[in-house]
């Protein structure tokens, strides 16, 4: 339960004076929530010094000044295109003020003639006198004026002056609480408390203390980074402590199926496994993150996990995003079991009727040994044996629950998440730190590496021109189009266009794949793709993750700068799957942004996934890299994973730290902290503690 001393920062927005039914929703619209912590957790972002207040005849142009005048002359307009204006001074030089589409009552009301008042906007010098528009601020003294305004981001119905009396009634509202953190670091960080440091975050003084770096910030910032690590740390903690199984096969499978291969594992791939079967074998249950880059052979590595379990008598199965996928772990999987005398079956939304009946029934009474599907094996028919192994494939495409109800189909199942999509270090730690972490970091020898070419769109056609010549020589390719805007329907015109000219060109080996196309008519395409009957095939980004075709050497990107690093990794992998050289070619239009520009370099210097992946995170920030709500958690408000990298790390290891010598959390410390994880909303963590 909430502690009570946080019910203060619980309350509704509409509990602050101003703040009525329509500008809550407006609010709440701004700050991500309807709560007094989701404005505080809104900081501003740059700030206005109005301390400059010169008398007039000495000051300077174009700064923003504050000063006291008394109003001369209202001066109305004769058109109603000219502005309304009143004159005044401030004894040493006459101002004009400048309104356009004024109020005039309420102008004549706040501006009387012979009334004194103390404005403050920015000040300019025109046709030979001063004059001011629209001042910022018309009041009777300079005390209604801040010295220093703090300025946030906005949205239309909300003005910086409404949210600023606003913030001023939230932050009166913190309590004095506990400090959690550590009296060394505090002291050698030279960080605040929490209270203070939240109420300079708010009331800058000077511009770099709006920078992640300020003490305040970083303070605010590691607060967070604390309580997501500590909340990973018990979640992990509470899994470790559950009883699994001790899955040690024999290891006969493992070998005939190694002995098949007509290559040998990397050095990577046999540490991998290693860890995988000490996990498997310790009697707890595995929940082990496996990142290998685009062509580095995860999939083997997966097969032989699910086979030390079938050695055990058990049942494995894997699980992928889409049909494509799944019938390709199928194709590469099924052969392998056959080979060695155990069954592999096939699962997805296609299969109907009799065959799926009789499929369930044989997965039911254990005569099929690794089930491969799509979301199809959520479904509560699918019931099996006894299944001891999870494989979840291209983790980011499923929610975090979603894995979980598929384990819990099993008897205390281990479950293995498997990625092709690099994730900085960082998103390991924030999005996955509930799970254990390998990585293959090795490719297969003899692979080559892809010659990467950046080319401006005006030159496509001779890209058209060395592509035919490719085409002669028996190669495939792929013809990726732009991503427009989240618009399908304008991708699909575009890919449409595309694949009518190059049809054109080449005759009837383009074909054309996107993603309105039903799954049958996508597969048919594909397999025609694969078998050669089509060598060019024009596609959206459809076929980002899940197309082996390693015949395939050639990929061309239209407008490669619309692209994100991550994505366009994943699509020159594409062509990275055979041991032939191939070529990508991104091709731009101008002007180019400076972060496009940096993302093509990127492309053109580095095939390293891992080294791409730290690059998008530096150029996009954590939360468009990857959904880092798929952790469980909300992402962050506070820390900036790009600036705050270094506090990260420190969280890592101060909460780890925290839960092997105090994991009950109940030493003052430890209690204090439970507070830090009600105050960023890490109840579920703390439940899960509570629970058992």
């Amino acid at each position: 339960m909430r502690p009570e001393i946080l019910f203060p920062l619980f309350g509704g927005i509409e509990s602050l004076k101003g703040v009525g039914e329509r500008s809550a929703k407006l609010l709440a619209g701004l700050i991500g929530g309807n709560k007094i912590l989701d404005l505080l957790w809104h900081l501003p972002s740059n700030l206005i010094d109005r301390r400059y207040a010169p008398r007039l005849a000495h000051a300077a142009p174009g700064r923003i000044c504050t000063v006291k005048i008394k109003v001369l002359e209202h001066l109305p307009p004769q058109t109603s295109r000219q502005p309304y204006k009143i004159t005044a001074t401030d004894g040493s030089a006459e101002i004009t003020l400048i309104f356009f589409n004024a109020y005039v009552d309420t102008l004549r009301r706040n501006l009387p003639e012979g009334a004194e008042r103390v404005i403050s906007g920015k000040l300019e010098y025109f046709n030979g006198g001063w004059q001011m528009s629209h001042p910022d601020y018309i009041v009777k003294t300079f005390d209604e004026i801040p010295p220093i305004e703090t300025v946030y981001p906005l949205t239309a119905g909300i003005s910086n002056k409404m949210l600023y009396k606003w913030q001023i009634q939230a932050l009166s509202r913190i309590p004095e609480l506990p400090e959690w953190q550590n009296e060394e670091l505090l002291r050698q960080k030279q960080w605040p408390d929490f209270r203070s440091a939240l109420l300079a975050a708010h009331r800058p003084q000077k511009a770099s203390e709006l920078e992640p770096g300020s003490p305040a910030r970083c303070r605010l910032a590691y607060d967070e980074l604390l309580a997501n690590q500590l909340a990973l740390g018990i979640v992990r903690q509470k899994i470790k402590k559950q009883a699994g199984r001790e899955i040690k096969g024999n290891g006969l499978l493992r070998k005939k199926t190694l002995e098949s291969l007509p290559f040998k594992l990397t050095g990577a791939q046999e540490r991998v496994l290693q860890e995988i079967f000490s996990d498997q074998g310790s009697g707890f249950r595995m929940l082990r993150l496996l990142q290998g880059d685009v062509g580095s052979g995860k999939t083997i590595v997966g097969l032989l996990t699910m086979l030390n379990a079938v050695e055990c008598g058990t049942q494995a199965a894997i699980m992928a995003p889409t049909e494509i996928l799944a019938k390709q772990h199928y194709d590469t999987i099924a052969p392998l079991c056959e080979n060695i005398g155990i069954r592999a079956e096939l699962l997805t939304g296609r299969i109907k009727g009799k065959n799926r009946k009789l499929l369930l029934d044989d997965l039911e009474s254990g005569k099929i040994d690794i089930l491969i599907g799509t979301h199809a094996l959520f479904q509560e028919e699918v019931k099996f044996r006894d299944l001891a192994c999870v494989i979840v494939d291209e983790q980011h495409r499923f929610g975090v629950h979603q894995r979980l109800s598929l384990s819990n189909k099993g008897n205390k199942a281990d479950i293995l998440v498997m990625t092709a999509t690099p994730i900085p270090r960082t998103l390991v730690l924030t999005a996955y730190g509930d799970m254990e972490y390998s990585k293959i970091d090795e490719v297969p020898a003899g692979r080559k590496p892809v010659d990467t070419r950046v080319v401006s769109v005006e030159k496509i056609n001779e890209v058209a021109a060395g592509l035919k010549r490719k085409l002669e020589q028996g190669c495939r390719a792929y013809w990726v189009c732009p991503l427009v805007e989240e618009s399908e329907k304008i991708d699909l015109a575009a890919a449409q266009e595309r694949f009518e000219t190059l049809h054109k060109i080449f005759g009837d080996i383009v074909g054309l794949v996107h993603g309105k196309m039903k799954e049958k008519e996508k597969d048919e395409v594909m397999e025609r793709f694969k078998n050669g009957q089509l060598r060019l095939l024009v596609a959206t980004t459809v076929i980002e993750v899940g197309v082996n075709v390693p015949e395939a050497t050639v990929m061309i990107i239209e407008h490669a700068e619309r692209f994100g690093l991550a994505q366009l990794h994943q699509l020159r992998g594409r062509i990275k799957r055979g041991f032939e050289a191939s070529t990508c070619i991104l091709m731009y239009s101008h002007p180019l942004s400076e972060t496009s520009r940096q993302r093509l370099e990127t492309m053109r210097q580095t095939e390293d996934g891992f080294l791409i992946a730290e690059k998008d995170l530096e150029l996009r920030g954590g939360g468009e890299i990857l959904g880092t709500r798929q952790s469980g958690f909300d992402e962050f408000h506070l820390a900036d994973m790009t600036a705050h990298k270094e506090l990260l790390e420190i969280a890592h290891r101060d909460a780890q730290m925290i839960l092997n010598t105090d994991p009950d959390l109940q030493t003052p410390r430890g209690q204090a902290l439970r507070t830090l994880l009600y105050l960023f909303e890490r109840d579920a963590a703390v439940k899960t503690y509570i629970s058992g």
